[in-house]
């Protein structure tokens, strides 16, 4: 059995652990990483859409957006070190639909009070800019054996347009990218790693204990193990006063060709999230498209107690209902006979918006809940965590006066207890991915 000693051992090299370890290193903190996958980003990161966007149901999350959007605009910079190949941000822009659900009166005054730029569409401007989309409004979204589904539109949608919104064009890239700069900063990673243990000593968390046995102690264990949060938890007896539940939830996200005149010549179309229909699309470069869910009421929910035991391969029931949604908003838009697209496992808390809190345990912290809509706000998050660490380890009393954080690109103040494990539920949420 080996043992070794570090200040931080952080479990998850997801871009969200990655994140968080370039940011603690930084510090010149010792920072051991740990993960069960081969490589950086070889998890639920791999299979993220990696949308970047602002629209969030809380002016913490739309900040904590904004402020990301600088450090994917100016990535090598952001890294601060040469780590080769890089992850590429595309300037697509993004059309949030209007509906029901997530009424953009509820949410554009955030946009107001944060400075994200955006443009108000009807209808006929939808249609302008968005070539063969069919603007009508098909609300609520209902199942494709439903007759009713293929109803007549009830009238027509307009929407917010983010010209600033895109996509990261390899999420794994962005990852490894993330945990290269770590390492370059000192960090060490892990790989084929997996926790059996966490133990504590004298009222707080005192090791992480490896399945071959290895012992990597230290006073600070941040917990960034997305679908497998639920698990270190139990593990570290640890979410007895958490308000907020957190489950692994399986999803599938399809990939077709775009149809003829979306993408402008040498260019890729807008994004859109559609709750309307149930469904977001993305382009991306070379003609593509990315379709995915919003977890309509009508779908049932793969909701897993093992994140295990998610089958990775795509299904004709998912994909045939995502594309047949996208295809209803973009007439041209074929729907093939044959699934193709990625799997993944979201770590999605009971509101859909994220945990990045300290625990009852003195030491263990959590970046987890982070669902499928915390990947474009990783860079920050790795800052945020390094903060509340540095406050609650200096004496600060997080749960009752809650740590905040200024945007180094934005000078926003985002106060951490937006992201509390003792919250009150977010009702303002849209109860899907879109937070």
């Amino acid at each position: 059995m080996s043992s070794e000693v570090a200040d931080v051992v952080v479990v998850g090299a997801g871009v969200i652990g990655s994140a968080i370890a370039l940011e603690l290193a930084r510090t010149r903190r010792r920072v051991v990483v740990v993960d069960r996958a081969g490589g950086a980003g070889q998890g639920s990161t791999s299979a993220s859409s990696a949308v970047v966007r602002y629209n969030f149901s809380t002016l913490a999350g739309v900040a904590t957006a904004w402020e990301s959007h600088f450090c994917w605009s100016a990535w090598a910079e952001h890294l601060d070190h040469d780590v080769g190949d890089l992850a590429r941000f595309e300037r697509s822009g993004l059309v949030m639909l209007d509906v029901e659900a997530a009424p953009r009166a509820g949410w554009l005054p955030l946009f107001d009070a944060v400075g994200v730029p955006y443009q108000e569409w009807d209808a006929a401007t939808l249609r302008e800019r968005v070539p063969g989309i069919d603007a009508g409004r098909f609300w609520p979204p209902k199942r494709i054996d439903d007759d009713s589904f293929w109803a007549d539109a009830t009238g027509a949608l307009g929407g917010v347009y983010t010209p600033d919104a895109g996509y990261v064009t390899d999420p794994q890239l962005a990852a490894r990218n993330l945990a290269d700069a770590a390492a370059r900063d000192g960090a060490r990673f892990l790989f084929r790693a997996t926790v059996a243990g966490v133990e504590s000593r004298h009222g707080r968390v005192s090791a992480v204990v490896l399945a071959d046995g290895t012992v990597i102690s230290a006073p600070v264990v941040v917990n960034a193990a997305g679908p497998w949060s639920g698990k270190l938890n139990r593990l570290a007896g640890v979410g007895s006063d958490f308000t907020i539940g957190v489950r692994p939830l399986r999803q599938e996200v399809a990939h077709v060709l775009a149809p003829e005149g979306y993408h402008p010549p040498g260019g890729v179309g807008p994004a859109m999230a559609d709750m309307d229909l149930g469904t977001y699309f993305r382009g991306e470069v070379g003609g593509g498209l990315l379709v995915g869910g919003t977890e309509p009421a009508c779908d049932p929910l793969h909701w897993l107690d093992d994140p295990d035991d998610a089958g990775l391969h795509p299904t004709m029931a998912v994909f045939e209902a995502q594309v047949t949604r996208a295809a209803r908003r973009l007439p041209g838009l074929r729907v093939p006979n044959r699934a193709r697209g990625v799997v993944g496992v979201y770590d999605a808390a009971d509101d859909w918006t994220p945990i990045y809190d300290r625990t009852e345990l003195p030491g263990y912290y959590v970046a987890m809940g982070t669902s499928g809509n915390q990947f474009k706000n990783a860079p920050v998050v790795g800052r945020l965590m390094t903060t509340l660490i540095d406050r609650v380890e200096s004496g600060a009393d997080h749960d009752t006066d809650p740590v905040r954080y200024q945007g180094a690109h934005t000078g926003l103040e985002i106060d951490l207890g937006a992201f509390s494990r003792k919250r009150e539920r977010n009702t303002g949420s849209s109860g899907t991915v879109m937070g």
